[in-house]
């Protein structure tokens, strides 16, 4: 009941009575703590259920999951069968601990990644916030040295930052949050920059950026 309520309201919000992408947020053991077992008992057990459900009926094309976490995008797809996963902030270019499994697994089940949160909160893209909060010093380092290889090929660190999930294969576009029409004709140009593959080369010399990861 409350998947439909939920589905219900966002018609009414969107004015549209068919929806493209219905997506199950925030799961995962570091959301929920101690919760994360029941949540995901209730999900995989009713949630789920309704969701496929407004697939089969035609209200819905994709069904998947918006979380920060991508070990319960692999648990989830353990017990179900999902289209979509939007994962925030976990593949970028400070993070690709999902090239271990996750990703290989979306490529073998034909699932599509939507990478949203590709600056990180900002830290890629001249701000100094890391997963909502203040950037550990940590990571502060690596964001600096991340944008000293770009500097040295004349590209900005966020152009890089948005256009490197996309290599991978499993990854369908990529999602980062806009405030405004300047941000958003920004994040175009960014786009739209042209990177040297040697960019690339570098960051993956200087252990910046995983060896087996996919580049433009």
């Amino acid at each position: 009941d409350g998947v439909l309520r939920s589905f219900e309201s966002s018609q009414k919000r969107l004015r549209r009575e068919r929806i493209d992408i219905l997506l199950a947020h925030d799961l995962g053991a570091v959301t929920h703590g101690e919760a994360h077992p029941r949540h995901l008992r209730d999900f995989l057990n009713g949630g789920y259920g309704a969701m496929r459900e407004l697939k089969a009926a035609g209200a819905v094309s994709a069904i998947g999951l918006g979380v920060n976490e991508w070990q319960i995008a692999e648990e989830v797809l353990g017990h179900a069968d999902l289209d979509v996963v939007m994962l925030a902030g976990r593949y970028t270019l400070l993070e690709q601990t999902a090239l271990d499994s996750f990703l290989p697994l979306c490529e073998r089940r034909g699932v599509r990644v939507i990478a949203a949160g590709p600056f990180n909160s900002g830290i890629l893209s001249g701000g100094d916030a890391y997963d909502y909060a203040p950037a550990p010093d940590a990571v502060r380092r690596r964001a600096a040295a991340l944008a000293k290889v770009c500097a040295a090929h004349g590209a900005p660190l966020a152009a890089a930052a948005l256009q490197f999930p996309l290599a991978h294969p499993a990854v369908a576009t990529v999602v980062a949050g806009m405030a405004s029409a300047d941000e958003a004709r920004a994040n175009v140009g960014l786009m739209d920059y042209a990177i040297p593959a040697a960019l690339w080369a570098d960051l993956k010399a200087g252990g910046l950026l995983r060896a087996d990861a996919p580049t433009p």
